[in-house]
C-alpha cells in the first residue's frame, strides 16, 4: 500500500473518530479515540462473521505502518517538544529532585519488581520466559508514557505540584528506560558482556549527552529566532530544530527524546521570553498545539488498530490480566521509594503517592518498544501483555483519574486539611 494512501486513510479515519467522540461521547480525546478504534476492530470481526470480510484490507493498511519506527524515530520527537514547550521552568525546578529520582531510581525499581513478578507468575499462566526477557519487559513497561500522560493532565484537575511531578517524570524517564532496555537487551543477546563501567558510559553518553546536546541545539535555534521578526520563519526554525535535531541525535548516539525535552523547555521559557514577539508567541503556540493534537489523534487511533496484528492466545490473555496488577504494584513501590528518598529535600503533599501511582500511564512508547523485541519465544506473549497494560492504563486509569482526584479532595476536606 502506497505511503500516501496510508497517511490519507489514517488522517481520514482519525478525523472521523475525533468528530464522533466530540459529538457523541465527549470522552477525553485519547481515551475516546482508542475506545472507538478498538470498537471498530471488534466491528470488523463482527462483519466477517456476517460474511463481509474487510479484515484483510484493514490488516494490510495497518501492516503498512512500522509502528515502532514511526513513533520512536519520528512522531515522538514532535510530541515531546510540544509537551515541553508549555512547561513552566520555575515550577519544574521546584520539583526537580522528585522528578529526577522518579525518572531514574523509580524506573529501575519498577523494572526489577515487574521483571521478578512476571518471571514467577508467567508459569502459572501456562508458559515461562527467561529472567532476562522478563526484566526486558520490566524495562519497556516501567517508564510512564509522555504522550498519554500529558494528554491526561490536560483534562484532569490534578494539584499543580503533583501534575508537575507526573509531567516532568514522563518527559525525562525515557532516557533511563531506554538505557536500561539497551543494557538488558545486550545481556539477553549474549553478543557482549556489559560491566558497570560500560553501563555508566552508556548512561552518560545517552542521558547526559542528550541533555547537553538538547541545550546546545535549543540555544542555537534561539540565536537564530531572536534575529528575525517573522513568525512563519520562526515556526519553520522550530520545526527544523525538532526534525533535524532528533535526526542528528541518532547519528551521534545521544538520547533524542531527552534532547527534545530540554530544547522544548529552553525554547518555551528563555526563547519565548527573550527571542519572540507577542505575535510570534501566539502563532507558535497555536501551531504546536495543532501539531500535538493531530499527532496524538493519529497515534491513538493507530494504537487501537494495532490490535489487528496481535497474536491472541488464552495463555497470553491470562498473563496480561495477571501483569496489570504487577505493573501497578511496581509503580507504587517505585513512587514510595522516590518519595522516601526526596522527602528531606522536598515535602510531598497528601495523597501524592496515590495520584502518582494511578497517573503514571503507559502508552504507545511501551508498545513500540515491545514491537522492537527480537523474534523468538516470548515475543508474541510480551506484545499482547504490553498491549493489554496500555489499554488498561489509557482506558481505565485515564477515565478514572479525575474521579480519584475528587475523592482525595473530599477526604482532605472531611479531615480538616486545606
Amino acid at each position: 500500500m502506497h505511503w500516501y494512501s496510508v497517511v490519507a486513510l489514517l488522517l481520514t479515519v482519525s478525523a472521523l473518530f475525533s468528530f464522533l467522540n466530540y459529538k457523541f461521547f465527549r470522552l477525553p480525546k485519547t481515551v475516546g479515540l482508542m475506545l472507538i478504534s478498538l470498537a471498530s476492530v471488534f466491528g470488523l470481526f463482527g462483519l466477517r462473521a456476517l460474511g463481509l470480510d474487510v479484515i484483510a484490507p484493514a490488516t494490510v493498511a495497518v501492516q503498512s505502518v512500522d509502528f515502532s519506527e514511526t513513533l520512536l524515530q519520528g512522531v515522538l520527537s514532535f510530541l515531546l517538544f510540544a509537551g515541553a514547550l508549555h512547561i513552566d521552568i520555575s515550577e519544574f525546578l521546584e520539583e526537580k529532585w522528585s522528578i529526577g529520582v522518579l525518572a531514574s531510581v523509580g524506573v529501575v525499581v519498577s523494572a526489577f519488581v515487574i521483571g521478578v513478578g512476571t518471571y514467577y507468575l508467567f508459569p502459572l499462566c501456562g508458559f515461562s520466559l527467561p529472567f532476562l526477557l522478563c526484566l526486558l519487559f520490566g524495562a519497556l513497561i516501567s517508564p510512564t508514557d509522555p504522550v498519554a500522560t500529558l494528554a491526561l493532565l490536560k483534562t484532569s484537575r490534578v494539584p499543580q505540584s503533583i501534575k508537575m511531578k507526573i509531567a516532568g517524570e514522563a518527559l525525562f524517564n525515557d532516557g533511563t528506560g531506554v538505557v536500561f532496555f539497551i543494557v538488558v537487551f545486550t545481556l539477553l543477546s549474549g553478543v557482549a558482556a556489559m560491566s558497570p563501567a560500560d553501563v555508566a558510559t552508556l548512561f552518560i553518553r545517552e542521558a547526559v549527552g542528550g541533555i547537553i546536546y538538547g541545550f546546545a541545539i535549543g540555544y542555537g535555534a534561539f540565536q537564530l529566532i531572536r534575529r528575525v521578526d517573522d513568525y512563519q520563519v520562526e515556526i519553520l526554525l522550530s520545526l527544523a530544530l525538532v526534525a533535524g535535531g532528533y535526526a542528528l541525535a541518532s547519528l551521534i548516539h545521544v538520547s533524542g527524546p531527552l534532547a527534545m525535552v530540554v530544547a522544548g523547555l529552553f525554547m518555551g521559557n528563555h526563547g519565548r521570553k527573550y527571542g519572540m514577539s507577542e505575535k510570534t508567541r501566539n502563532n507558535l503556540d497555536t501551531f504546536w498545539n495543532v501539531i500535538d493534537d493531530v499527532l496524538n489523534v493519529i497515534l491513538f487511533v493507530l494504537v487501537g488498530f494495532e490490535a489487528l496484528l496481535i497474536n491472541v492466545k488464552l495463555d497470553y490473555v491470562l498473563a496480561g490480566l495477571v501483569v496489570i496488577p504487577i505493573v501497578l504494584i511496581g509503580r507504587f513501590l517505585s513512587v514510595c521509594v522516590s518519595a522516601q528518598a526526596t522527602r528531606p529535600l522536598k515535602q510531598w503533599s497528601t495523597h501524592a503517592v496515590t495520584l502518582l501511582t494511578w497517573g503514571g500511564l503507559r502508552g504507545g512508547v511501551s508498545f513500540a518498544l515491545a514491537l522492537a523485541l527480537p523474534q523468538g519465544d516470548g515475543r508474541d506473549a510480551l506484545i499482547l501483555v504490553t498491549y493489554m497494560v496500555v489499554i488498561f492504563s489509557v482506558l481505565v486509569q485515564g477515565l478514572t483519574m479525575s474521579k480519584l482526584v475528587k475523592k482525595t479532595e473530599t477526604i482532605e476536606r472531611s479531615s480538616g486539611r486545606t
